[in-house]
């Protein structure tokens, strides 16, 4: 019988599920950072729980933010506790558009634009709080920021760029064009930029200007999140060992005769063209090992045989 945590290992270990990951890994930070909290308070060590949350909240000053640098990303894994809707609406939104956006461009690209529109956010964040005068004369009225609402909005406004005219199905209105959705979402942020939560709205903004960049470009060919990507399988490789792989990238093609007998033994090694051969290799080079099919690894299995 599967447990809940068994249940979230399949989630997680299964191949290009990159949204519920990340949906996960979002719900995991909270639950963690929920019960250091109750336990801290338990036991009379609050601190425990400000060290704990401090890692995962990017300030707005700049003095302070260069000794947590970090927090340009991991700002975008953790939510307010105050408000159990802020991580609610967060997931529910990156669930909709996510499913729209992995349904045409895949899984990894996902994630990188969730990494490139934290980033984003942040940034803008950071910019508008030290350089605009009617933020910076603010800049001590909070402890800083933390949720994924930038990442979110940066990878609904790529969706809605993209396919502007996909349709939700919204309970009492029926097919609404995303489009309008989005450009509704737009407007809120913009109004907020001046209220109570005007830091998060504008690294909402932030976020959703690099999503529309992302999606231009991705249209142009370029994938502005290729570093994301490369980092993963760098930080990857150092807990993951990759299979040795015997497999020249060009072969010339054997002008020796093969005996009738060995023939047939040989056929399943031989079946593939070096085309397919070079697909795979050039796929592993983009994604890893891990992005190949069954049927890829056994026939590059097979083809290392020659």
């Amino acid at each position: 019988m599967h447990t809940i945590l068994d249940d979230f290992k399949d989630a997680w270990n299964k191949q290009n599920n990159g949204l519920i990951q990340l949906i996960i890994l979002n719900v995991a930070i909270f639950v963690i950072l929920g019960i250091i909290a109750v336990f801290s308070s338990i036991v009379g060590v609050d601190n425990l729980f400000t060290i704990a949350y401090k890692q995962f909240t990017i300030p707005a000053p700049f003095g302070e933010f260069i000794l947590r640098p970090w927090t340009i990303i991991t700002y975008a894994f953790a939510h307010s506790f105050n408000n159990l809707w802020h991580i609610i609406m967060n997931m529910l939104v990156l669930y909709w558009f996510g499913r729209v956006f992995v349904d045409f461009l895949g899984s990894q690209k996902l994630i990188n634009l969730y990494i490139i529109g934290a980033i984003a956010g942040g940034t803008t964040y950071l910019l508008v709080y030290n350089l605009v005068p009617y933020y910076s004369e603010r800049i001590n009225m909070f402890d800083g920021m933390v949720g994924a609402s930038a990442a979110v909005y940066a990878i609904s406004v790529a969706t809605a760029t993209y396919w502007p005219d996909h349709k939700f199905f919204l309970l009492f209105l029926g097919p609404v064009k995303i489009k309008y959705l989005v450009g509704i979402y737009l407007f809120i942020s913009f109004l907020g930029s001046i209220g109570p939560n005007a830091g998060g709205n504008l690294a909402h903004l932030g976020g959703a200007l690099i999503g529309f960049i992302y999606a231009r470009q991705l249209s142009k060919g370029v994938e502005m999140g290729t570093w994301v990507f490369k980092s993963m399988e760098f930080i990857k490789s150092f807990f993951v060992k990759s299979p040795t792989i015997k497999v020249s990238h060009r072969q010339k093609k054997s002008s020796s005769a093969k005996s009738t007998s060995s023939s047939g033994a040989s056929a399943k090694n031989t079946n593939y063209s070096q085309a397919e051969i070079d697909k795979i290799l050039d796929k592993i080079s983009e994604r890893g090992y891990d992005s190949l099919t069954k049927d890829e690894k056994e026939k590059l299995f097979n083809a290392s045989k020659k």
